[in-house]
């Protein structure tokens, strides 16, 4: 294949409550399907949510705080698990259209959660990439990934791999990624700020490889709809109350070339923004750019990549 439609879905998750997340994203990614796109990207954490009042809610991160509490607990309830059976009706899907699509959850390992970047292709289980690193507040909801999940895909057509927000600011994250010789990366976000799209463009120009970024968007009273729909609790209530009133998350998605360029560019609304993604760009701009080859000098530069799992008991 020389060249494939690509998808993102940017759109509001369903927060907290992860099982109508799912629902809802069937009908979203038949949506993407029905656009023709067989490579599909959403954004970061959209099962269940971006955790916005970690941001957004006065006094989220003090000691004791018993609507964060309430929030955490209602997550690790909610949140995916290995081999989950909810998963089943994206997985038929996928099958049924030969499709990738790339799709950002909470998860749950033991009595931990992880942000994890979950890759559903056909015929197969998810390829998952957890967080390396929760980023400043996000270090109360979120542990992190090990190298086990620093992977990518080979989709036939190309290699696709997966980061989550400021991993894209970690070079030797990227450097990995670059390594395997992406073909499409997925860059999940929250929201994709202008900060976001410079890190996204220059991940796509560095690699050498088309870049989905995909951002949600959220009001404050969706927050507030998704924690009735887990079950609701009153302290929860009053924590996300205090929030400012309406849009807290404005997508800002994009599609984007190994030369930088922006192929299509969402700005705050519910949309699906879809590209043709022309495969043989890639190998233009490596005749000038390969920094996994040409422009490496591995007789200065060793990068060693601990791909074991890390149970912490053994």
């Amino acid at each position: 294949m020389k060249q494939i439609k690509a998808a993102v879905v940017q759109a509001a998750p369903v927060p907290i409550a992860v099982s109508h997340g799912i629902t809802r994203m069937v009908q979203q990614l038949r949506d993407a399907l029905d656009s023709g796109a067989r490579m599909i990207g959403f954004g970061e954490t959209f099962l269940g949510g971006y955790p916005i009042w970690l941001d957004e809610a006065p006094g989220a991160a003090l000691w004791d705080q018993r609507g964060t509490q309430a929030l955490h607990a209602l997550l690790l309830d909610e949140a995916l698990r290995a081999d989950d059976p909810r998963l089943e009706p994206l997985q038929a899907l996928v099958d049924a259209a030969g499709a990738y699509v790339s799709v950002g959850a909470h998860e749950r390992v033991r009595s931990s959660l992880k942000n994890t970047q979950m890759l559903l292709r056909p015929y197969a289980p998810p390829i998952k990439h957890r967080k390396l690193v929760p980023t400043h507040g996000e270090r109360l909801i979120w542990a992190r990934g090990d190298g086990s999940t620093l992977t990518s895909h080979d989709a036939g057509w190309g290699r696709i791999g997966q980061a989550i927000c400021w991993e894209h600011w970690m070079p030797l994250v990227r450097a990995t990624l670059h390594h395997a010789g992406e073909a499409v990366h997925v860059a999940a976000w929250p929201t994709v700020r202008d900060v976001h799209i410079l890190a996204s463009r220059h991940y796509a120009f560095e690699g050498r490889c088309f870049v989905l970024a995909a951002g949600t968007v959220q009001t404050r009273d969706q927050v507030l709809e998704g924690l009735a729909l887990a079950g609701g609790d009153a302290d929860a209530e009053a924590l996300l109350k205090g929030m400012p009133e309406g849009v807290l998350q404005t997508g800002g998605s994009a599609i984007i070339a190994p030369d930088a360029s922006i192929l299509a560019i969402a700005e705050g609304e519910e949309t699906i923004l879809t590209a043709d993604l022309d495969l043989m760009a890639i190998g233009r701009g490596l005749v000038s750019l390969d920094v996994d080859g040409h422009y490496n000098r591995p007789d200065i530069f060793e990068l060693r990549v601990d791909r074991r799992e890390q149970p912490g008991v053994v």
